[in-house]
């Protein structure tokens, strides 16, 4: 296993990454602590989680149940020490979480007390930011998310709070680092900025969806975080498993993701078929399992901090 620093810290975690999401929903608990157990001991040290998982389907009654899935394994083994664990603070709309309540710095003093509850733990070495308040352009609403109704000095306050918050917290010994997901590079650039102002804690990571199918962060992000030093976790770097190939020919595996979001997250369209199918037919030719090609590539790419896989049996 290779290991790399992440961002600007001293975390050491694998290039590849735990997902966790579908633990206490499509995988019982006995099957989460199997898969943690041979995560570890193929040399994979970094677990993601969120307070708002599992999902598919997302259900405000199995809200936090991932966590508690872990904290079981935790609290059974004691190996603590031996995994990098991160989670996240919902945002606004996730009504299992807190009520749906939007992110504030009481909010995220309430989300982590929640987590390191659940978990079993005193602390989470990288606390994510799970969405922005302001919405995002993620989830497949490029052509639809407008900005243009945002007031930018109360965007600021309100990332500034996030950051005291931050501080406070990693002050008190319950978080180590501070990051983002579903963010845009001006998000970012405002956080990096405040930080820096202000001497508040740096974000050193941005949890967004990258694969070969969704390639949105080379436009703008790649470059911020080149400059910046802020390192990329790709979720679902395997499209959800569409770059599996078991999806083609509109098939729907029992017991697939697919089976319980009908269009994956609106990733299914009539676009999808031929672009998999090429790159099915790239892997037979190097005789490469379409899985492992596509995690290889990501782990190409310089800005790739760790790369977010998931799965529903040991076989995957």
């Amino acid at each position: 296993m290779k290991y790399r620093k992440l961002g600007c810290s001293d975390l050491s975690v694998s290039t590849l990454c735990l997902g966790s999401m579908t633990w206490g929903s499509q995988n019982t608990t006995a099957e989460g602590h199997a898969q943690i157990d041979r995560a570890l001991d193929a040399g994979i040290n970094f677990i993601d989680t969120a307070e708002m998982y599992p999902v598919n389907p997302i259900s405000a009654e199995t809200q936090g149940a991932t966590e508690t899935v872990i904290g079981e394994w935790i609290a059974r083994t004691g190996r603590r020490a031996d995994m990098i664990l991160a989670s996240k603070v919902s945002g606004a709309g996730a009504v299992g979480s807190r009520g749906g309540e939007p992110i504030t710095g009481a909010a995220m003093h309430r989300a982590i007390e929640g987590s390191l509850r659940r978990l079993k733990t005193d602390y989470i070495d990288l606390y994510q930011i799970h969405w922005p308040n302001r919405g995002s352009y993620h989830f497949r609403k490029y052509w639809n998310y407008d900005p243009t109704d945002q007031d930018r000095t109360s965007t600021r306050d309100h990332i500034r709070e996030v950051l005291e918050t931050a501080a406070t917290l990693i002050e008190q010994g319950k978080i180590r680092h501070l990051g983002l997901s579903n963010e845009s590079a001006w998000g970012v650039m405002q956080f990096l900025q405040i930080a820096e102002e202000e001497g508040l804690p740096r974000v050193i990571s941005i949890q967004n969806e990258y694969s070969l199918l969704c390639r949105i962060f080379d436009l703008d992000l790649a470059e911020l975080c080149h400059h910046e030093g802020v390192d990329l976790l790709s979720f679902s770097p395997l499209a959800a498993g569409i770059l599996s190939g078991k999806y083609q020919g509109d098939a729907v595996p029992p017991g697939s993701r697919r089976s319980h979001v009908a269009n994956l997250g609106g990733r299914i369209n009539p676009r999808l078929e031929p672009a998999v199918a090429a790159y099915l037919s790239i892997a037979e030719r190097h005789a490469l399992d379409p899985c492992q090609m596509a995690l290889a590539w990501c782990l190409t790419r310089p800005f790739m901090g760790s790369a977010i896989f998931g799965a529903t049996s040991m076989e995957q």
